[in-house]
């Protein structure tokens, strides 16, 4: 039997960024699912604070050179890929001179987030889906970690739903105490409606899109939902409660949560969501 595909969305990945909750996990978790023996593929971000010398990045050219058009403006999508030697895994960038080469995150030095992190989001999510096209591989799995990845179930459900590679994934989505403090542009919705999703898809986010109103967006698209915190946002953890028919697996603990996933993968892609 073929060995299952999995594909990890990531918004951080140490020690291409310093150690955090959503780091550490996304640079353990593809290893060990891989011993597991599942085959995997890792992406995150190429923001402007990650050294491309020191971590030996280079440009993936036959994987390059599409543009994304968001809100009515053609971005080039740059890919990238390191190697981290001592787990045998690699780890693709997607990357942007106008998203991604600043010198912080999604905040600068100053702890101001980015008015366009909506932006950035759309163009992270979109820019793996449309790599994991080009490189014509099919993931049966793919778990999503960190708010940046947050519109990845939407984008597969809605806009992708006819794309054999993407199809038949199901969709996990690991809820973070990771919040950001600002809401979205209000036009955040219609920018997603003009990408193919449907006024019901976004009514939440239309009203406000929030931290909550993203993640309840993610969850509702989701085949399954972690909780990857100990400590998540209230309203979240009881919105997940309500979703009697989505998987849920609450939060593990460093010591077992590598099978418990692994576990969870299996768990998901025998469910049928009603």
């Amino acid at each position: 039997m073929d060995a299952k595909k999995i594909l990890f969305i990531a918004q951080e990945i140490t020690p291409y960024l310093p150690e955090s909750e959503i780091a550490t996990i996304c640079r353990n978790l593809p290893q060990g699912i891989q011993e597991r023996g599942r085959e995997i593929r890792t992406f995150m971000p190429k923001f402007g604070n990650i050294n491309e010398r020191r971590n030996q990045l280079h440009e993936v050219i036959r994987l390059s050179g599409m543009n994304l058009i968001i809100d009515d403006t053609d971005h080039p999508l740059i890919i990238k890929v390191a190697s981290i030697q001592s787990a045998r895994m690699q780890v693709y960038f997607i990357d942007n001179e106008d998203f991604f080469q600043r010198k912080g995150t999604t905040s600068d030095d100053d702890g101001n987030e980015y008015a366009d992190n909506d932006d950035r989001s759309i163009f992270y999510v979109r820019g793996v889906l449309e790599t994991i096209k080009k490189l014509r591989w099919i993931p049966d799995v793919i778990h999503c970690h960190g708010w940046m990845s947050a519109l990845t179930a939407l984008y597969i459900k809605r806009m992708y739903v006819d794309d054999p590679c993407l199809k038949n994934a199901k969709i996990i989505y690991s809820v973070y105490g990771d919040d950001f403090k600002n809401a979205f542009p209000a036009n955040f919705a219609a920018k997603l409606k003009m990408d193919g999703a449907k006024d019901g898809d976004v009514k939440g986010v239309k009203a406000e899109a929030n931290f909550v109103s993203l993640s309840k967006l993610a969850i509702d698209f989701s085949d399954g939902v972690i909780q990857g915190s100990e400590n998540i946002n209230a309203e979240i953890a009881e919105y997940i409660t309500s979703k009697t028919d989505t998987p849920f697996l609450p939060y593990k603990t460093e010591d077992t949560y590598m099978d418990d996933f692994n576990e969870f993968y299996d768990l998901v892609m025998t469910t049928k969501k009603k």
